[in-house]
């Protein structure tokens, strides 16, 4: 086992790949990251689908016999595909699932971004997906939006497992996790088994890629490890609050705070800066491969983040007094992720269209 992944996990905080494809899948690479590299769950989202399949041929074999059904959409070929990858990734950590009593070991599955101001059409297809996959280590991933929030309630009262995503600040954050809240409290109020699997994915990296444009060279690359030193502040002082402990008591499990988008994007930085910085028990790091590659090789955990969030409070006041609006800025941040979702969807839809064979073909 590599030592760089392994004193994150003896720290409390679990490695998830941040990608899939099905050469990923074919090759051994995946299960040689779980026995080696201590990855223990795995998240994709349009735009990783959209490279996987679009940038080689990996998927044109399945793409032509899923066609011959001519009854079938081209976004029902799309969830074909992604399920049969992300059944084969849940079975591989499955182990993970069971050693860790449901608090690791999982994959995550995204509905439609199209559907990301539509909150009872993501119900219907958060319930739809879930069954189909029909892997007790699946998250439905479900956009943190104003109407999201109200699917995530729903979906986790259904019994549902949700990655909340596309979450950018601490009030973002804060709202999705009083859903998912909200969500288990109707199920003890209903008599239902109140342990449903959730994690809160807060997105690291964009705030600087945005902020850097208009902040002075000294405050390049610092915003976004602020937000994420107030939002895991805010997430420790929920699990220790008497709502918290009362739902804990009753045999809920913790809803797992995530940070995404942790992949260096400035070539003047160091390529493991988000995962130092980060370095926090009791929370999630998703990675793309370079970044648990360079992390494996020469990453080095030094103290862990602090529980108070350490000089983020500072560091925010500093942005602010030089003109950073933070709360505009994540809701900008946030419609531009559902944008930049919702257009590799359709790229993605396109491209296999695109390896569809002509209808007469498909017809059997």
């Amino acid at each position: 086992m590599n030592p760089n992944t392994k004193a994150l996990h003896q720290l409390g905080q679990s490695l998830w790949l941040d990608n899939i494809t099905r050469r990923l899948l074919d090759d051994g690479t995946l299960a040689s990251y779980i026995a080696d590299l201590s990855v223990t769950g795995l998240t994709s989202n349009p735009t990783i689908f959209e490279h996987a399949i679009g940038h080689g041929n990996d998927y044109d074999t399945a793409i032509t016999e899923l066609a011959r059904d001519r009854h079938s959409t081209i976004e029902q070929i799309f969830f074909a595909l992604a399920i049969d990858d992300l059944q084969r990734a849940a079975d591989l950590l499955r182990p993970a699932f069971d050693a860790s009593d449901g608090v690791d070991g999982w994959v995550s599955l995204e509905v439609s971004p199209l559907l990301a101001d539509d909150a009872p059409k993501t119900i219907e297809a958060a319930a739809d997906l879930h069954a189909t996959a029909a892997r007790e280590n699946l998250f439905i991933k479900i956009p943190g939006t104003a109407a999201g929030l109200a699917a995530i309630e729903a979906s986790i009262f259904a019994g549902i497992p949700v990655n909340v995503t596309l979450l950018f600040s601490r009030e973002q954050y804060l709202a999705a996790a009083d859903a998912y809240l909200r969500g288990i409290e109707r199920r003890i109020e209903a008599g239902l088994d109140p342990k449903v699997g959730s994690v809160a994915s807060l997105f690291i990296s964009r705030w600087d890629v945005a902020a850097n444009k208009e902040v002075p060279k000294e405050l390049h690359n610092r915003l976004g490890i602020a937000i994420a030193g107030v939002t895991y502040r805010a997430y420790r002082d929920l699990l220790a609050s008497d709502r918290w402990q009362a739902l804990a008591d009753a045999g809920a499990q913790p809803q797992r705070l995530l940070w995404a988008s942790t992949g260096t994007k400035d070539p003047a930085e160091p390529d493991t800066l988000y995962v130092k910085a980060l370095a926090a028990p009791d929370t999630i790091n998703t990675m793309p491969e370079k970044t648990l590659h360079a992390y494996a090789d020469h990453g080095r955990a030094s103290e862990p983040l602090a529980v108070d969030g350490g000089d983020a409070d500072t560091v925010l006041q500093t942005f602010t007094q030089t003109g950073i609006d933070t709360d505009a800025l994540a809701a900008r941040l946030q419609r531009e992720g559902a944008e930049s979702f919702s257009g590799s969807w359709q790229a993605l839809l396109k491209q296999i269209e695109a390896k569809c064979p002509p209808v007469a073909e498909a017809t059997p």
